[in-house]
């Protein structure tokens, strides 16, 4: 059956039939960085027109339905357009740290790819600390925020990116607890043995409610750190222009835009993994019949229909509830969600510790 470890596998046996080891090594290593930088980009593509399609059934309209059949090439227009609007750089800006941000933002988004595992044996990077990894790593994104809303020397961008600071800061906390009620479970911080951890259920079903409510807890939360609505508080349209990219036009403006979508795919891909087995298929204990006939369903599909399912709810929040004024937004994470993570996180050691689980 058509997989991407078959691909993958023949690629590496052909290159190593025609090359030595390091030449290899390096040829593999430009070929994934190439793949990912393709995946961004059909991901842009994709995630702006399903952001618009599920607005346009939420308000019971139609969306995009101009530009190829159903509008599905509208994404791809908006691209062209940006790719040939100027570049404006502010008087009394900062011009290095102005043009370095947006680069920063994808290169935090491209290093979260490489732990994540596609699909059975298909990962970039199946390093042991794969959870502290994305953690540290997905927090320097903010670095890339405060510096495009201070260098942009505008009054709008740097209150939008203080605003940002505070709530991803702020709810990067719920996030980690999240996660490591899974971590204090599967007893690892490797992605391919949290995986491995859920070959006989997902722990959103075998962890009972402590883990569904990691679960939830972790959603609300990857929502808020990646400024989507009810949290856009950071590019609140009506408050702040466009927040902290209120300067940016043209290619940098498109970075920062394909940024925010990618950090929703990869947080959703994280939830899925974690929570939801990520590319391993849904087995229900000793159901051998039922088992055997879920994995002849491949597993990039597993995974990407998990990942996309959790797109969906995350864009589902943002045509559901309305803004939140940012003294909601922090005594959402300081008052309710904080607290009832610390105590959850406590629940999930213990039942760890007396094996309460399936």
């Amino acid at each position: 059956m058509w997989s991407f470890s078959g691909i993958a596998n023949n690629i590496h046996t052909w290159l190593g039939e025609h090359f030595n080891a390091t030449w290899t090594m390096i040829i593999e290593m430009v070929i994934a960085g190439v793949a990912v930088i393709g995946l961004f980009a059909l991901l842009g593509l994709v995630l702006v027109i399903m952001e618009r399609k599920v607005s346009a059934w939420m308000q019971i309209r139609l969306g995009p339905n101009r530009v190829g059949p159903k509008g599905i090439f509208q994404s791809l227009a908006d691209t062209l357009k940006l790719l040939v609007k100027e570049g404006m750089t502010p008087d009394g800006a900062d011009k290095l740290l102005f043009n370095v941000a947006p680069f920063i933002a994808m290169i935090v988004a491209m290093l979260l790819l490489a732990p994540i595992a596609f699909a059975s044996n298909f990962q970039l990077w199946d390093l042991n600390i794969g959870v502290l990894y994305v953690s540290a790593v997905s927090s320097i994104m903010v670095i890339s925020i405060l510096m495009a809303g201070w260098a942009s020397n505008n009054k709008y961008s740097l209150m939008g990116a203080m605003r940002s600071g505070a709530q991803i800061v702020s709810y990067e906390l719920s996030a980690g607890l999240s996660v490591l009620a899974v971590v204090v479970m599967c007893g690892s911080l490797q992605m391919s043995e949290i995986i491995e951890s859920q070959r006989n259920g997902w722990w959103i079903f075998k962890g009972h409610i402590p883990m569904l409510i990691a679960f939830i807890t972790f959603i609300i939360a990857v929502t808020a750190e990646t400024n989507r609505a009810p949290f856009d508080l950071a590019e609140a349209e009506s408050e702040l222009t466009a927040g902290f990219h209120t300067e940016y036009s043209g290619m940098k403006f498109a970075l920062f835009f394909l940024a925010e979508y990618v950090n929703v795919f990869i947080v959703c891909a994280i939830g899925a993994t974690l929570f939801l087995g990520g590319w391993m298929p849904l087995h229900i204990g000793n159901w051998e019949g039922f088992n055997h006939a879920m994995d002849y369903i491949p597993s990039s599909l597993w995974f990407f229909g998990k990942t996309f399912f959790l797109i969906f709810v995350i864009m589902w929040f943002r045509w559901t509830f309305p803004r939140l004024r940012i003294d909601q937004l922090l005594n959402l994470e300081w008052k309710y969600l904080l607290p009832i993570s610390m105590i959850n996180l406590l629940v999930v050691t213990a039942m760890a510790i007396l094996g309460w689980h399936f």
